[in-house]
């Protein structure tokens, strides 16, 4: 099967290395352009494009696809079965869509029709989910609402972040990308559509995601902190000074709503639901990162403080 390959993020690199492994031409693949990054503001590649070269592929990154006629004439020519979707960050133009023979296919790490959006290993985990997985489906118009091919659940460990579980995810998935195209180019596979009023959306990050509100639970809490690494984070603001917190836990103990006390060696925080986090490791504004205790001895942290202010 001749593949056009789509892909930007690490997520998307296994995809790409099975899927050339397995045997399956790819004579294009495409990417984000270059950005920069680091104190220099070096253009650095995609991981994608560095796994592609390496594998001695082609690479080409449009500024634009849908009313690219260069890009289109490109793809036309190359007459690919399917094009596979990983991660790419760009909607895909319906003449895209139409032109193989396949469709368009797209990994997405979710079970869907949950968490549909460009966050969805995030949401997973700061909303407590013990199970994701991944599904490969035809993409079509919507949001991640095309028809399901397959899909593998994958169990969350509880002290999986976002950071952890992604790379196992991201490893699975691949494998199932080449089942489903081995199931395509069979006949094995029928697509089924999603029931859509069972969706759930995983919307893009923000900053504000990561602001502690110390009105949830703290399991609340501790799971949005695991979902949101590496950003936003987990964050609240002490004597007027951002904090991050890095790691945390649920606590039995006593303390007052979005009040902090250090208490028998333990930097607690009262939460919602009369619940209380134990604040392991954190960092305070212009500072280096560090335990707990260490910051409340610093502090000379002698008795309950607010949060948030």
């Amino acid at each position: 099967m001749r593949v056009i390959f789509c892909g930007t993020p690490r997520f998307a690199v296994p995809s790409l290395e099975r899927l050339a492994e397995a045997g399956f031409e790819i004579p294009l693949v495409v990417t984000q352009p270059d950005k920069p990054r680091g104190r220099g503001l070096e253009l650095e590649p995609t991981p994608v494009k560095a796994a592609a070269l390496a594998r001695g592929l082609r690479v080409i990154q449009p500024e634009k696809i849908k009313h690219n006629e260069e890009f289109r004439a490109e793809l036309e020519r190359i007459a690919p079965e399917t094009i596979v979707v990983v991660g790419y960050g760009r909607i895909i133009p319906q003449w895209m869509i139409d032109l193989p023979r396949h469709g368009n296919i797209n990994l997405h790490a979710s079970l869907l029709p949950k968490y549909r959006g460009a966050a969805p290993i995030q949401w997973a985990i700061a909303n407590g989910e013990t199970v994701s997985g991944n599904t490969t489906m035809r993409i079509d118009a919507g949001l991640d609402t095309g028809d399901i091919l397959l899909q593998e659940e994958m169990a969350i460990r509880p002290d999986d972040t976002a950071v952890t579980y992604a790379p196992r995810l991201a490893e699975t998935g691949a494998h199932l990308l080449v089942k489903t195209l081995r199931g395509l180019e069979a006949g094995t596979i029928t697509a089924r559509p999603q029931e859509h009023a069972k969706a759930s959306l995983a919307p893009i990050l923000t900053k504000d995601d990561g602001r502690i509100d110390f009105t949830r639970s703290a399991l609340d809490i501790v799971n949005r902190l695991r979902g949101f690494q590496p950003w936003p984070g987990a964050y609240t603001t002490f004597r007027g000074r951002t904090l991050n917190i890095y790691a945390a836990s649920p606590e039995t103990g006593t303390a007052a709503l979005g009040q902090v006390v250090f208490q028998d060696g333990k930097l607690l925080a009262g939460c919602g639901e009369g619940t209380v986090l134990n604040i392991l490791e954190l960092q305070p504004e212009g500072k280096k990162r560090m335990a707990a205790r260490d910051f409340a001895n610093g502090m000379r942290l002698s008795a309950p403080e607010p949060l948030g202010q």
